[in-house]
């Protein structure tokens, strides 16, 4: 617990600093772009920290020259870390109206191009999935969680309509991102810090043509069953390489 109470405030210390040139930077010319490069680099130092190690997987499926709408699992505060640290190309969180309400942090993200979306308002939620649109038509990525809050067995639950109502409106392609392992290193409602391992799975990308509002539900559960399928299968591929080992030291 000590060693976990040490890497959170070192963690909410370099957070503050990063934060505060995120401001800064907000008066240059492009300065989102160069701000996700700061939370890039914030996100790397934390992980490093932490001793917390990532394999990618399929880092090929993400093109840098075009836009998604990047959907992942969510186990953790640790996947905003390292989906930062290992996606390549320029993206957008759409991320939950609270967090822009932390001093400093907040008003990196608003400085960031990041949006906020409101989910008791049903009206302004609209509005920022609209604002995410546009993101997208210029050429931003847009990141989220479908989920909508984090998972605290594993097991990925029901997803959000939301999102998938921004993918068909935008008309670009949505990327499914699997995450395996955050959840020991950082539990939900936990503030202790564990060293591991995480696989991050990218997909091939999913082509939204042909779908509207009335059949969203479809792309829904070909999205979802796609993340299930690749945290299935690579969740039983490391325990079965852990098992192995074992028998060899044995």
């Amino acid at each position: 617990m000590i060693r976990s109470a040490l890497l959170v405030t070192v963690g909410v210390g370099i957070t503050a600093f990063m934060s505060f040139w995120a401001v800064i930077f907000s008066i240059l010319p492009n300065s989102d772009d160069r701000i996700h490069k700061i939370a890039i680099l914030w996100s790397k130092i934390l992980l490093f920290i932490c001793n917390t190690k990532v394999e990618v997987i399929g880092r090929d499926n993400l093109k840098t020259d075009r836009p998604y709408v990047l959907m992942a699992n969510h186990q953790s505060d640790f996947d905003i870390l390292i989906t930062l640290a290992h996606l390549p190309g320029q993206f957008r969180w759409l991320a939950k109206k609270e967090l822009f309400n932390i001093p400093v942090f907040g008003a990196a993200m608003k400085s960031a191009g990041y949006i906020s979306i409101d989910r008791q308002n049903r009206e302004k939620a609209m509005q920022s999935l609209d604002e995410a649109a546009l993101r997208i038509r210029n050429g931003k990525s847009v990141m989220t969680f479908p989920e909508g809050t984090r998972s605290r067995d594993g097991e990925i639950k029901a997803f959000k309509q939301g999102t998938f109502y921004l993918a068909i409106k935008s008309g670009v392609p949505i990327l499914p991102i699997t995450i395996i392992g955050s959840g020991q290193i950082m539990p939900k409602r936990s503030l202790r810090v564990r060293p591991g391992k995480v696989k991050l799975i990218i997909d091939k990308p999913i082509d939204v043509r042909g779908y509207g509002i009335e059949n969203r539900r479809e792309l829904i559960e070909n999205t979802r069953d796609t993340i299930i399928k690749n945290y299935d299968y690579w969740r039983e591929a490391g325990t079965a390489v852990i098992k192995d080992i074992e028998k060899e030291s044995s």
